[in-house]
């Protein structure tokens, strides 16, 4: 079996917890900047010594609130600096917290409550209350809901908590903080459900330290160690891949800022100037996208793309150490002042490298944007290993990968073409579902449900998901995920989903990206706000989707390629519950919600 392994460079000492970092750096580095808060329209340093004293006064309220050790805090809220915040708290106070994405039904939240048996849950605003209102009065364990921002005539939960805990001792909270052991759970982070009810995925203190001493052990740990470095995290908190690297950049010692406003996204990295962001692919798919359309509707598409060209070739020259020519260095150059300069502008003008997760990364567009300045360091790992298992670094960078496992950890390829997981960071077993935990975890291997590649050099490479495998009605197997890549590619395209699973021939369903279409209404000589839903018979609109589709079929066999689409009136969102709250498409969801369209396709 091909196998990948890196030798664990760090020990997790049996006392130790991912609450440790706060009270360490308050004690050696009290003045350094550890976040910085939005705050009156501008943003707020908060030290150290700041921030440890805010975490104690929050879990005294915690203890006062009756929170006991190993008991469960439900957290649901948008990502801002009350996250983090409430999440050390609860560990500080002995506890575990129970992450709920801020977009979650009232049916999700019933369930997770229940499953998780949470004793508190904290929602971030009165839409959420309101969310979870009848689910909360229901929930057996919940005996307290508090709320981030002030209701009317009301407190909000850090003051509540701050107030209730001035009586609670110091001796009371260290002795909880004491407590803690590095097997002990951390959190239960509840999947997506792409399919079936969300399993509980228990993490301990000891994963996640795992996890954060693995990236500083790499490379991308020298960037975080740096002073003064600063990132923003836009991700949901929600999701383990924004919390564990939020928890190795503030072990690193730097300043993390947060939002949630992503359509203002840009400008808000022109005020934070981050030297690094982590996102998932489809945000790097809309920066090049957005870029691309804006050039082409200012008459400058040719240029934009000799410029994404070079880029590409310059990255591919230069893999590996190697040198790329002299008229390739000279475009290079060239193309640097005219569109790569405005680019690097967009993601605050000091961004040093991207990390990307969650979701394959296409090759193409990890060479753009290694070729234009920022490289994106892809890495490859679920909500059972913590996040990243795997991680392309700064002088260990294969674009096309997902990089090497991180210090500690072992991959290998089983038979089948299985992803199997081993190391500090995989997880010990699901929450309260032994039957599930015993089909996940055979033989100390954690079985992902990934297919893909070891390399020669010890890079991992994802092919596909088991489940997601399409046979034809002709026994051919095709593995959608480089095809919807592919589709995606394109500005107009916003969602793309390959079919034909026992069907004569694969087939794609593909949406309009809203945000794009008003310039390629004007572009083509149609009214502006034009909708999608009136062009699904334009023949211009045609004409470009299958240009998209012939480029996706290049890089297939003919019996794997798209046969035929058809284009959606409306987008798949969160919203009609066909993708995840990181833009992962939920298949089972679309299939059977937009089964009559499928159905078309193969009528004709």
């Amino acid at each position: 079996m091909p196998e990948s392994s890196v030798p664990q460079s760090f020990t997790i000492p049996d006392d130790a917890s991912a609450v440790d970092s706060v009270f360490s750096h308050a004690k050696n580095r009290p003045s350094a900047v550890v976040y910085r808060r939005q705050q009156g329209g501008s943003w707020v340093d908060v030290t150290a010594a700041d921030f440890a004293a805010q975490v104690t006064a929050v879990a005294k309220g915690l203890i006062a609130l009756g929170v006991g050790q190993g008991e469960r805090v439900a957290l649901m809220s948008a990502t801002r600096f009350e996250w983090p915040l409430v999440d050390y708290a609860v560990w500080a106070a002995g506890g575990v917290t129970v992450p709920i994405y801020e977009t979650s039904s009232a049916d999700q939240v019933s369930w997770i409550l229940e499953d998780s048996a949470a004793v508190t849950l904290v929602v971030e605003n009165d839409a959420h209350t309101e969310t979870v209102s009848t689910v909360a009065q229901a929930a057996a364990s919940l005996r307290r809901t508090l709320q981030i921002e002030a209701p009317a005539n009301g407190t909000g939960a850090i003051d509540e908590l701050v107030e209730l805990g001035k009586n609670v001792p110091d001796e009371d909270l260290k002795a909880r903080t004491d407590a803690l052991r590095s097997s002990d759970p951390a959190t239960l982070i509840y999947t997506s459900g792409t399919t079936g009810r969300p399993k509980g995925c228990a993490l301990t203190h000891a994963n996640f330290i795992a996890e954060s001493q693995g990236i500083l052990a790499s490379t991308l740990g020298d960037l975080l160690k740096q002073d003064g470095v600063t990132t923003l995290m836009f991700l949901p908190m929600a999701h383990v891949l924004a919390r564990a690297v939020a928890v190795a950049a503030f072990d690193a010692g730097a300043a993390l800022g947060h939002t949630s406003d992503i359509k203002n996204l840009v400008p808000t990295f022109g005020e934070f100037e981050p030297d690094f962001i982590l996102s998932v692919p489809r945000v790097f798919e809309k920066v090049y996208n957005t870029a691309r359309q804006q050039a082409v509707t200012g008459g400058k598409g040719k240029i934009f793309d000799a410029a994404a060209e070079t880029a590409i070739a310059y990255s591919k020259a230069t893999e590996d150490d190697g040198k790329a020519g002299l008229l390739l260095t000279a475009k290079h150059f060239v193309f640097d002042k005219l569109v790569y300069a405005k680019l690097k502008s967009a993601l605050g003008g000091k961004c040093q490298l991207a990390i990307s997760g969650g979701a394959p990364l296409g090759a193409r567009l990890g060479h753009f944007f290694r070729g234009m300045g920022v490289p994106v360091y892809e890495g490859y790992g679920l909500t059972e290993t913590t996040a990243a298992f795997a991680v392309n670094t700064p002088g260990a960078h294969r674009v096309g990968t997902v990089g090497r496992p991180l210090a500690g950890n072992t991959a290998r390829i089983a038979e089948d073409g299985e992803i199997m997981l081993s190391g500090p960071v995989v997880f010990n077993g699901y929450w309260n579902n032994e039957e599930a935990t015993k089909d996940a975890i055979e033989d100390g291997w954690f079985h992902t449900g990934d297919l893909g590649d070891i390399d020669a050099d010890g890079y991992i490479s994802i092919t596909g998901r088991k489940k997601e495998i399409l046979v034809t009605a002709g026994g051919k197997n095709v593995s959608p995920a480089q095809l919807e890549d592919s589709l995606r590619a394109n500005p107009i395209i916003s969602q793309a989903l390959v079919v034909g699973d026992q069907k004569p021939f694969i087939a794609a369903l593909v949406t309009i990206d809203e945000e794009t279409l008003p310039a390629w209404n004007e572009a083509h000589g149609k009214p502006k706000e034009t909708a999608a839903a009136d062009l699904l018979a334009d023949p211009d609109l045609i004409a470009e989707i299958d240009a998209a589709v012939a480029e996706a079929n290049t890089h297939v066999s003919h019996a794997e390629a798209i046969k035929k689409y058809r284009i959606l009136a409306t987008d798949f969102t969160e919203d009609t519950g066909e993708m995840t709250p990181t833009m992962k498409l939920k298949r089972n969801v679309i299939t059977a919600q937009r089964a009559d369209e499928i159905e078309k396709i193969y009528a004709k």
